[in-house]
């Protein structure tokens, strides 16, 4: 049986793009993804990133949703201290009365953005700690049994859409575990927890009305080119385009120097956070997966396209799609 694969999207801008340019090449993607097989598309919330397009999740989410039919969509994720729980209940409920069966909604704990950010966001850094409170509370609301004495939402009051947990650390894993919910490790970028967070939600995970056994999802890099030379070549210009975005912040750095970072080894960081990247022919990218699922122990990965340009990540999509048993 094929192993259940799933696309995160974080509707990258690329070099020379718009952000409309951007959204409509996720549209492009999560249909694509429909018709090759794929199970579900999900988007992350981050904010003051040029190079990412899905700050307002649910309207991308929404936009996406009327131009396909059937594959699931959802937040990869919200992350819930930016926003109250009653806002995300109705935004997620009014998706799920749109479109029935089809909306999911994955809450992280990070605030996803700086300092400076998080003020514009009119947010409280202290609001992070409430997160196991405030996914509760969101819980009930969208299950119709509010934790709010006279208040409800509407919509969605009783859509029940599925939650997800997302996270990079323990704290994430104990937290699914402890309400039953599934749980997503973001292997793709912060791979150092992900053996001891899978064996503590295991281990401790208790059923809920969502779900009776434990589900992991993990996520990882994939470029998937007709050669091994060219999905390497491709990598280390995704390399040194996050460079640019990793280490230029408050100062420019050229594509030259990006370039001599990575290829000197200087990008410690980078590598860490590239660890687990699938980069090779269709093949190769196969047995990676088949691989890395059990590293993980995993029940279902969920691919980032970790392309430069939108034709790269249709193509390697596609690709992946024909040697998984996706397509």
């Amino acid at each position: 049986m094929a192993t259940p694969l799933s696309i995160l999207d974080l509707a990258p801008v690329a070099k020379g793009q718009t952000a409309g340019e951007a959204i409509a090449a996720s549209v492009a993607l999560a249909q694509t993804a429909e018709q090759t097989g794929y199970e579900r598309v999900w988007y992350a919330e981050h904010h003051n990133m040029a190079a990412i397009a899905s700050s307002a999740t649910s309207v991308l989410i929404a936009h996406v949703a009327a131009n396909t039919r059937t594959i699931k969509l959802g937040a990869g994720g919200v992350m819930l201290p930016n926003h109250s729980p009653l806002v995300i209940a109705e935004q997620f409920g009014t998706l799920a009365e749109v479109h029935p069966g089809r909306i999911e909604l994955g809450l992280g704990r990070a605030p996803g953005s700086d300092q400076a950010t998080t003020y514009a966001l009119r947010r409280d850094p202290a609001t992070a700690e409430h997160f196991p409170q405030d996914v509760v509370e969101l819980q009930g609301f969208l299950a119709g049994e509010s934790k709010v004495r006279g208040v409800q939402a509407i919509p969605g009051k009783g859509t029940n859409v599925p939650l997800y947990i997302l996270g990079s650390s323990l704290f994430g894993a104990q937290l699914a575990a402890a309400l039953g919910l599934p749980y997503a490790f973001a292997s793709h970028f912060a791979p150092s927890a992900l053996h001891d967070a899978v064996a503590i939600y295991r281990r401790d995970f208790k059923p809920s009305a969502q779900l009776e056994r434990p589900h992991v999802l993990a996520a990882l890099n994939v470029i998937a080119t007709d050669t091994t030379e060219q999905a390497q070549a491709e990598l280390r210009r995704v390399k040194i385009q996050r460079v640019g975005l990793l280490y230029g912040r408050g100062r420019t750095i050229t594509e030259a120097e990006a370039a001599q970072i990575v290829d000197s080894g200087e990008a410690v960081q980078l590598e860490e956070m590239t660890k687990y990247t699938a980069a090779g022919t269709p093949g190769e990218v196969k047995d990676y997966l088949d691989d890395f699922k059990k590293l993980a122990d995993a029940d279902e990965l969920i691919v980032a396209f970790a392309h430069t340009e939108t034709e790269g990540r249709l193509r390697s999509l596609q690709l992946t799609a024909e040697v998984t048993g996706q397509a």
